[in-house]
């Protein structure tokens, strides 16, 4: 599992990604991807619709 800290405070949320899934969040605070969600989400944000 890689995991990257969205800033360097370690107060801020987490991205976890895993070979078939991804959580984005911090504690009790989550979201779980699928690898095709992520990619739909990462499309979206690379092409600015969100």
């Amino acid at each position: 599992m890689k995991i990257v800290n969205l800033c360097g405070s370690g107060h801020c949320p987490v991205v976890k990604l895993d070979d078939d899934h991804v959580e984005i969040g911090e504690k009790d605070n989550t979201c779980v991807l699928t690898k095709s969600e992520w990619e739909v989400l990462k499309e979206k944000i690379i092409n600015k619709e969100i």
